[in-house]
């Protein structure tokens, strides 16, 4: 027993806390550039020295570029939730964690915008977790995504005293739970189609080139998925590509591209294509944007003739089944321990 007037302190549990990009709180100009300078500061994301950096952010980019991508959040907001569909997925994919694993305690974040690491570690660990499983939603490792969450994290624990145990969830690009639940969704949409695409195209968020030479293995991941995604839906390398989309400014980014693949494949007599997008968890604005609206566009107006966007994993069943694997077996040992 605790000697009296001693402070309450909960049962110890085991919490699970599941890490997505982020967004921002509203698809309005000010709501985007608050996000936009979290986000664009960071310095494992844009790795020019802050002495150049800064002043072009905050001099250019966030006084031109907010109110444009207000209007493409607003153009896929959900409406009935009132929120971004990543964080409404998000908040999806913790509770069907949570009904999934009823002996630990599930939460979600965003690395940048809300609910943020910090304030949901600290909620778990009020609620009396001593052991947390950080699951960043990553599956390939790239400085830029899966180590800003270890950052945050670690930054998080230094206003602790009393620090739980953390482990996080690695990389699982070539995960088989990883592999046969991207396989799995990928024949369910395909089969729903009305028509056989010529090609099925794997995207993936692009990375400036000279990541890849610093050492980030993003690249390779990302290549290792698409390979073993295509051998496990049976596909020839004529009947499939891997294409990186979302860049940023006038680097070179990691290649093909996938709006210069969209534009170059009715050339090639390729008009039926549908898209996939393995390296996101949720579908969000370089989704439901950028490949099912602005590629779409690209496509057609190519001369393709028919175009479809597969959905992300999201928290349909084969997505939560390959997080409910990933999770039971990075928990091993806690949950059996009682705590």
């Amino acid at each position: 027993m605790l000697p009296q007037g001693h402070p309450p302190v909960a049962d110890p549990k085991v919490g699970v806390l599941i890490v997505n990009l982020g967004s921002p709180d509203a698809p309005e100009p000010a709501a985007v550039k608050r996000y936009l300078k979290e986000f664009l500061s960071d310095r494992r994301v844009v790795e020019i020295p802050a002495l150049l950096w800064q002043p072009i952010l905050r001099g250019i980019i966030l006084n031109t570029r907010p109110a444009k991508s207000a209007a493409l959040y607003a153009s896929i907001w959900d409406r009935a939730r009132g929120d971004s569909p990543l964080r409404v997925i998000s908040a999806d994919q913790a509770a069907a964690l949570q009904a999934a694993m009823p002996d630990v305690t599930v939460d979600f974040a965003m690395r940048y915008g809300n609910p943020s690491i910090p304030d949901r570690l600290a909620a778990l660990k009020a609620a009396g977790c001593t052991r947390i499983l950080v699951m960043p939603l990553y599956p390939q490792y790239s400085a830029a995504t899966t180590a800003t969450v270890v950052d945050k994290v670690g930054e998080s624990l230094k206003a602790m005293r009393w620090q739980p145990a953390l482990r996080f969830l690695p990389p699982y690009h070539d995960d088989p739970l990883y592999i046969s639940a991207l396989a799995d969704d990928a024949r369910a949409g395909l089969a729903a189609l009305d028509f056989e695409p010529d090609v099925l195209i794997a995207s993936f968020h692009g990375m400036p080139e000279r990541t890849l030479h610093l050492g980030d293995p993003y690249h390779c991941h990302a290549q290792k998925t698409g390979r073993l995604l295509r051998e496990a839906l049976g596909l020839g390398e004529a009947n499939f590509r891997t294409a990186f989309q979302s860049r940023f400014g006038k680097a070179e980014w990691l290649k093909p591209y996938l709006d210069k693949t969209l534009a170059a494949l009715p050339e090639q007599g390729i008009r039926k294509v549908a898209v996939i997008a393995p390296g996101f968890s949720a579908d969000c604005l370089e989704t439901l944007e950028e490949i099912a609206i602005q590629g779409r566009e690209i496509f057609l107006h190519a001369g393709g003739t028919h175009f479809s966007y597969l959905r992300c994993l999201n928290a349909g069943n084969a997505g939560m089944q390959m997080l409910r694997g990933l999770a039971a077996r990075e928990l091993a040992g806690w949950r059996e321990s009682g705590h």
